[in-house]
């Protein structure tokens, strides 16, 4: 009977075109026209930036706020204000620190699916309580790599590999990059302490799934539940959308997947003008869903992601994913390589190109030769 009125209610529901849930992801993104933002406002808004690649947050918040300086950012890294870990389907982010102590314990199942999955044979019979006193200890100490924490650890507890006991540790505690690490333009291997060292502050005893799905909504919604999991990494979560189902408005996407959103969130006009925008690699607006049609084409879709267009930067034109691009930087001169996979109109292309020439005076403003190349195409 539950699911005959969850039926109806969808079948009810007004519908929403591909593009229409276009412009509101891009509009949610702050990718429609940037932003007169602050980083951590921006960090917030979006629930942390993707983060594996070091310099993908500083890309991904130049495209989306007006003004943006590398800057704005490394300040906040190196003050502790905001911190790099593993949230979100177990994968790093960018986040205020704030929000950290928050989205860590909500994810903290997800971190321990992962290690299950991977390492439970060689974790078997592992005293768990004695693994996170003996990381804690070590990290707190002094922060460190997951190798050198891995050295030390096989050290106390012998017969177990000194990587999975690292892994356990990052699955188990709370542990954040510090710099180095974060800081634009600069690499070298990831040291880790835990958050409560790092910041001073404990992590959140009692966190509320109910609001992160609300924040979720607002930054990618319409979404389903499906949408969702796949973002977090979490299960479980259609009894969480149910009891909030009366707050929210419904939609549903062009196969009839019922949608959530907030009632006041923009949701702007489906002709409403997306300029070119250039993304780093693995960025929220391309990977927050189950169903990605509404930013890469819905035809191509299989084709563009079997041909690793996620592992590269991307550039939306007219909102949707089009082309891939890479910068080539040497001392004296910078060269932006745009590779569409499908021939954009003259237009379009003078547009991307404009815009990559401001990505160029972004990454390398003292090239004395920048230059932005568009690769020819045939279909």
């Amino acid at each position: 009977m539950t699911s005959l009125f969850g039926s109806l209610r969808s079948v009810a529901a007004p519908a929403l075109s591909t593009k229409a849930l276009n412009r509101a992801l891009l509009a949610r993104q702050m990718l429609l026209e940037r932003a007169p933002a602050g980083v951590q406002e921006a960090l917030e808004r979006l629930v942390g930036l993707q983060a594996q690649i070091g310099n993908s947050p500083y890309l991904a918040l130049w495209s989306r706020l007006d003004g943006f300086d590398p800057e704005d950012l490394a300040s906040l890294v190196r003050c502790r204000r905001v911190v790099r870990l593993a949230l979100m389907r177990s994968t790093i982010h960018s986040v205020t620190a704030r929000d950290a102590l928050v989205l860590r314990p909500l994810t903290a199942a997800v971190h321990n699916r992962a290690l299950s999955g991977n390492y439970a044979r060689g974790l078997s019979g592992v005293d768990a309580a004695a693994v996170v006193r003996a990381a804690r200890e070590l990290v707190e100490l002094e922060p460190m790599t997951f190798s050198s924490l891995g050295r030390e650890l096989a050290a106390r507890f012998p017969g177990c590999d000194g990587y999975t006991l690292a892994m356990a540790a990052r699955s188990w505690l709370p542990l954040v990059q510090v710099p180095p690490r974060g800081l634009w333009g600069r690499g070298g291997p990831a040291a880790h302490t835990t958050i409560e060292a790092w910041v001073g502050s404990p992590v959140e005893p009692d966190p509320s799934t109910e609001a992160l799905v609300l924040r979720y909504l607002a930054g990618y919604g319409p979404a389903s539940v499906a949408d969702m999991k796949l973002w977090a990494g979490m299960n479980r979560l259609g009894d969480v959308f149910e009891r909030l189902r009366p707050r929210l408005r419904t939609f549903r996407d062009p196969n009839g997947i019922e949608l959530f959103d907030l009632p006041d969130a923009p949701r702007p006009d489906a002709d409403t003008p997306a300029p070119p925008r250039f993304l780093p690699e693995y960025d929220n607006a391309l990977i927050g869903f189950a169903d990605r049609s509404r930013v890469v084409p819905p035809a191509n879709s299989g084709g563009l992601l079997a041909r690793g267009a996620l592992l590269t930067g991307t550039v939306l034109v007219d909102g949707f994913l089009r082309a891939r691009w890479t910068a080539d930087m040497k001392r004296s001169s910078a060269r932006l390589d745009v590779e569409p996979f499908r021939r954009l109109s003259k237009r379009s292309a003078a547009a991307v190109g404009r815009e990559g020439g401001r990505l160029l005076a972004f990454v390398a403003p003292e090239a004395a030769d920048p230059h932005v190349r568009i690769a020819p195409v045939d279909i």
